[in-house]
């Protein structure tokens, strides 16, 4: 019997339109927030709500998918209600409006992306060595638009933010109509309760692991950009810092079949948390080098390429039968949504309490206790899995 046909090119094609939106909120949310005249502590609250979506979304919108079996369903109606959300920032200025547009936004937008990752497998099954080849075009969807909106808002200005944000959400939702359901995989029972898994001491220190990383992204997310520019430098040269973090990711997932099984997965979770202990520490005290700066942005290869990898594979290996989809989500939950906001909110009001240098400085010693804890709690004998599944910022 002939193996279905994978609609490879419709799926690299959501995943290039949803990543060309990442492209422009990540980087330029900020600058946009800091044209609206609203302090550091106010984009700090702003970008917290965006993300605190992340804390219940992907569970919520999981759970619709699994008791509809539609996926491709929960795709289209999500992105076609973040655009929506998106169209609000068109009239909506005021903090208040804008905190709940935001919320709204991030709320819809990040249930997506997990429920077409399903989507993707499900249409791959046993192939899912093609999985890096169609992935990658998120990759290049953040370079193209982390880049070129650089250049375009440097001119344009910021007022035209909300504007290409609709569009570029717009296309995503019509990427997501044109993508077939995929298959549904038998489902192993389960043998254990979840509330058990989640007790184990090295799931539970993953969990606390992932929760502090993004916690100390929190301040590369919200003023990255902002920092840039009050050291002189241009938002097209953000742009291209962005854009080469996500190149060094990109190169990452390009070897990661062969660190995998010569690694393991213990290896390369403590390699990414002191990779970003190195990281912001640069980003802290070499703002004004830009050899500096290029360094640490090769560094989010292993502060975000390799500690996703890292930790996807290790929510696999714990979480088991029905509990793996409820596990990623988790995951999802705890390090972008609790982590992200968390991040997000202190590093507002610390960047106006002790100023940006030292908020970078403190996202350092953060990995540094991450590692700590990852180091004692999680175990040696992980799981060399065969798959690398691929996750842009």
């Amino acid at each position: 019997m002939p193996r279905p046909e994978v609609p490879t090119f419709r799926l690299a094609a959501f995943y290039f339109a949803h990543f060309t939106a990442v492209g422009m909120v990540a980087p330029y949310l900020g600058p946009y927030l800091k044209t609206l005249g609203f302090s550091p502590s106010q984009i700090g609250e702003l970008t917290a709500l965006l993300v605190a979506g992340r804390m219940v979304a992907p569970t919520l919108w999981g759970w619709i998918a699994d008791h509809t079996g539609r996926r491709m369903g929960v795709v289209r109606v999500t992105t076609l209600l973040a655009a929506a959300s998106a169209a609000l920032l068109l009239i909506v200025k005021g903090y208040v409006l804008l905190g709940v547009t935001m919320a709204l936004f991030g709320f819809f937008w990040s249930a997506s992306l997990p429920q077409f990752e399903a989507v993707t497998l499900n249409h791959l099954g046993t192939r899912i060595e093609a999985y890096a080849r169609i992935r990658v075009w998120g990759s290049i969807g953040f370079i193209v638009t982390a880049t070129a909106f650089g250049v375009l808002l440097q001119g344009a200005g910021m007022a035209t933010f909300p504007q290409w944000l609709v569009i570029l959400v717009g296309v995503v939702w019509l990427a997501a109509l044109c993508t077939p359901e995929g298959r549904r995989p038998p489902i192993a029972p389960v043998r254990e309760a979840l509330h058990r898994v989640i007790a184990r001491p090295p799931v539970f220190a993953l969990l606390a692991v992932v929760l502090l990383m993004q916690w100390a992204h929190g301040p590369y997310y919200a003023f990255y950009t902002i920092f840039l520019e009050e050291h002189g430098y241009t938002r097209m040269v953000a742009g291209q810092l962005w854009s080469l973090g996500v190149a060094a990711e990109v190169v990452l997932f390009l070897v990661m079949h062969r660190l995998l099984p010569a690694w393991g997965l213990r290896r390369l979770m403590l390699t990414s948390l002191f990779a970003g202990t190195v990281r912001w520490l640069l980003v802290a005290y070499g703002v004004d080098s830009i050899a500096g700066l290029v360094a640490a942005q090769c560094l989010h290869a292993a502060t975000f390429g390799m500690h996703h990898v890292a930790a996807v594979q290790l929510v696999h290996h714990h979480f088991t039968g029905r509990h793996q989809g409820r596990g990623q989500a988790l995951y999802s939950s705890v390090a972008y949504g609790f982590g992200g906001a968390i991040g997000a909110m202190t590093s507002g009001h610390l960047w106006v309490a002790i100023g940006g240098p030292a908020t970078y400085a403190l996202a350092a010693m953060i990995c540094a206790i991450a590692g700590l804890v990852a180091w004692r709690w999680l175990e040696r004998d992980g799981a060399r899995p065969a798959t690398t599944p691929a996750r842009v910022s």
